[in-house]
């Protein structure tokens, strides 16, 4: 699990990475044909808007698995031992139940509708299903670390001494 975990960690920093450079890209050109070209460009801002929202949704999987999330530690920090275990196990699977429900089904609804409702972006003239096919996708990476999370926290508390 390691091993396709790591993969998956290096397949998403490096997509990540390259979005947001082409996301850099996108807006220079944008700019670059605003103030200095006679016609400003028709689809930077569309594909800026889409790069922002695959980089925001996919960049939200990276800091779950960096556990670089915001969040409020006051009762984790002051918990030791079992508890501190058993609360992260509760968070995990909060978040497994959040990513299925939402991320996932939800995701996979709407994706499913706008392919059958063949609606398109204006400008560039993707279909919105590849745009929200974002969301499962993230979702799935979210339920996958968050397992990873409960069996790495369990195999420490065995290590402990703990009761698995």
């Amino acid at each position: 699990m390691t091993t396709l975990t790591h993969w998956i960690d290096k397949a998403l920093s490096t997509l990540l990475i390259a979005l947001m450079g082409l996301m850099v890209l996108v807006v220079t050109w944008q700019v670059v044909t605003r103030f200095l070209l006679p016609t400003p460009s028709s689809y930077t801002e569309e594909l800026a808007r889409f790069l922002l929202i695959w980089i925001g949704v996919l960049g939200s999987s990276y800091a779950l698995r960096t556990r670089a999330h915001l969040g409020i530690d006051i009762l984790s920090t002051k918990l030791i031992g079992k508890q501190k275990d058993a609360l992260t196990v509760s968070i995990c699977l909060l978040v497994i139940l959040f990513a299925t429900l939402i991320m996932l089904i939800g995701g996979i609804k709407l994706v499913m509708l706008t392919f059958s409702l063949e609606q398109t972006s204006a400008a560039l003239g993707i279909k919105m299903g590849y745009i929200y096919s974002v969301l499962p996708l993230s979702g799935l990476l979210m339920i996958y670390y968050s397992i990873q999370f409960i069996l790495e926290t369990r195999a420490s508390s065995t290590e402990k001494g703990g009761i698995s």
